[in-house]
C-alpha cells in the first residue's frame, strides 16, 4: 500500500496533537471492541466479492462492522479501482495513481447485488481527481446496471465532491439514486490537515445542490469525532448540514488505522453518543445514528425504512397542521 509522503510522520501532520497527554494509549474501551468476522455466511459474501472481482469499502477501510455485516449478506462497493487520488489522514485507502476505469465493473457490482439479494445497496467510491468527469458517468453506469438487474432494489450512493463541478454532479443526481450520501467527515476547523484534498463548504454546497435538482432525494451525510473536535464545533455543522436541508446524520467514533494515520484525541463514551444524537433529533434530522461504531452504511437497509417512514410521518403531521 502507498501514502502520500506527507503522512508517514504524524509529528509533521499534527504537531500540536503529540503534547496531548491525554491522548488514549493504543487499548481501545470495551465499547469498540468487535468479535471476528466467522460464519457460513460471512464465507458466502466473501466468495460473491472475490468471485467477481469486487472492492468493498468494508475491507479497504478497515471497518469494524464487516463480520456482522457480512454475516447478514450486506457489503459497501466500492467502485473505480482501489487507489484514490487524495490523502485523507483518517483513511486508510491507498493513494497514489489509479488504473483506468474497469468498464465492466458496472455490471459485476450489479451481478453481486443480484447474487446477494440486496434490498438495498450502498456504493461508494475513491477520488478519481484523474478523471474529467470524477467518474460521475461510472457511478451513473452502475446505478443504471444495478436497477436494469434488480429493479426492486434501492440505491445509496457515497460519491465524492467531483471537485464542485455542477455539471458532473447534475449527472449523478439525474440518475435518482433512493439516498445520495456525502460525508463532511469532521468539523471545518480540521479540514487543512484531517481532509486537505476537500473544501468544507464545497461539500456543504454539494448536498444543497441535491435538494435543490432532487427535492425527492434523501441526503445524508456523516462525521467521526475523537479527531480533537469540540462538542460545540460538532453541533455547528449539524446546523449548516440542516441548512443544507440534510435529512440523515451519522456519527461515529474515530478509529485510527495505522500509526501513520491521524493519531485519536480521545474516545467519546456512549452516553456522549446519545447526547450527540438528541441534539441532532432537536435540530430537526429526519433520521440520526450516532454511536462509536456507526458508519456510513451500518444498517443502510433498515435505517432506508426508518427514513422513509419519518418523512411520511411529518408530512402527515404538516398535513394535519394546515
Amino acid at each position: 500500500m502507498t501514502y502520500n509522503p506527507k503522512l508517514l510522520d504524524p509529528k509533521k501532520r499534527h504537531p500540536e496533537k503529540q503534547k496531548n497527554p491525554d491522548r488514549p494509549s493504543g487499548r481501545k474501551p470495551d465499547w469498540i471492541r468487535v468479535g471476528a468476522p466467522q460464519g457460513k455466511t460471512y464465507g458466502e459474501t466473501v466468495d460473491i466479492v472475490r468471485k467477481l472481482k469486487l472492492t468493498t469499502v468494508c475491507e479497504e477501510a478497515g471497518c469494524p462492522n464487516i463480520g456482522e455485516c457480512w454475516n447478514r449478506k450486506h457489503a459497501t462497493f466500492m467502485i473505480m479501482g482501489e487507489v484514490c487520488t487524495r490523502a485523507c489522514s483518517f483513511c486508510n485507502i491507498a493513494t497514489g495513481r489509479p488504473d483506468a476505469l474497469d468498464r465492466m465493473e458496472p455490471l459485476r457490482v450489479a451481478e453481486a447485488t443480484a447474487k446477494m439479494g440486496l434490498r438495498h445497496v450502498v456504493v461508494t467510491s475513491v477520488d478519481r481527481d484523474d478523471l474529467p468527469d470524477g467518474g460521475a458517468a461510472h457511478f451513473v453506469n452502475t446505478i443504471d446496471a444495478i436497477r436494469y438487474k434488480s429493479p426492486e432494489t434501492t440505491i445509496e450512493i457515497l460519491p465524492g465532491d467531483f471537485r464542485g463541478d455542477h455539471a458532473a454532479i447534475d449527472l449523478v443526481i439525474r440518475a435518482h439514486p433512493d439516498v445520495f450520501n456525502h460525508n463532511l467527515e469532521t468539523v471545518p476547523r480540521l479540514y487543512p490537515t484531517i481532509r486537505p484534498g476537500a473544501r468544507y463548504f464545497r461539500s456543504l454546497s454539494l448536498l444543497a445542490r441535491v435538494k435543490e435538482l432532487e427535492p425527492s432525494l434523501f441526503t445524508k451525510s456523516g462525521m467521526m469525532v475523537g479527531l480533537g473536535e469540540t462538542l460545540e464545533e460538532v453541533g455547528q455543522v449539524m446546523d449548516d448540514l440542516r441548512a443544507a436541508d440534510v435529512d440523515f446524520l451519522t456519527i461515529g467514533q474515530y478509529l485510527q488505522p495505522t500509526p501513520k494515520h491521524a493519531p485519536i484525541d480521545r474516545f467519546w463514551t456512549p452516553e456522549e453518543f446519545e447526547k450527540l444524537e438528541s441534539m441532532a433529533r432537536g435540530k430537526g434530522f429526519l433520521m440520526v445514528s450516532a454511536s462509536p461504531l456507526t458508519r456510513s452504511s451500518y444498517h443502510a437497509e433498515d435505517d432506508y425504512n426508518k427514513l422513509k417512514a419519518a418523512r411520511e410521518a411529518r408530512l402527515v403531521g404538516i398535513k394535519a397542521a394546515e
